[in-house]
Parts: structure tokens; C-alpha cells; sequence
């Protein structure tokens, strides 16, 4: 059975590979950017409502969470 981290972890590897893929951004440059505006810390905190959410839906939320902290990405 897996822990609450290892799910959460599986959960942001998702999240950072979706984001990349919508942008055409490398995993590498997804995370950095996601990281950089707030998107990472905004899974963590949210994580317990997010992970209920399409990944769609996720990848809509971290653009708004970034763009408010500076992010250019839309």
C-alpha cells in the first residue's frame, strides 16, 4: 500500500508533466517554472482538493496561481 507522500509525489510528477506538455515545455522547465510563480507550493497546499480534479482542470488552476505571482504562461 502506498504512503500519502508517495501518492502526492505520483500526483506533482503528473501535474509538472501535464503543465509541460500543454506548453511544450521540458519536465525540467515545467518544474523550474512552476516552482519559480507558486504552482508547486499551490499543489502542496491544495493538494487535498486538486488531486479530486482533472488534470485539466489542475493545469488551469497553476496557470492562474503563476500568472497572479508574476507568471507569463496563459
Amino acid at each position: 500500500m502506498r504512503t500519502k507522500t508517495e501518492n502526492k509525489v505520483t500526483y506533482y510528477i503528473y501535474c509538472i508533466n501535464h503543465f509541460a506538455e500543454r506548453f511544450k515545455l521540458s519536465p525540467k522547465d515545467s518544474f523550474n517554472y512552476l516552482f519559480q510563480y507558486g504552482g508547486m507550493l499551490f499543489l502542496e497546499d491544495f493538494y487535498d482538493v486538486e488531486h479530486l480534479l482533472s488534470l485539466n482542470d489542475t493545469v488551469e488552476d497553476l496557470v492562474a496561481v503563476c500568472k497572479n505571482r508574476g507568471g507569463y504562461l496563459q
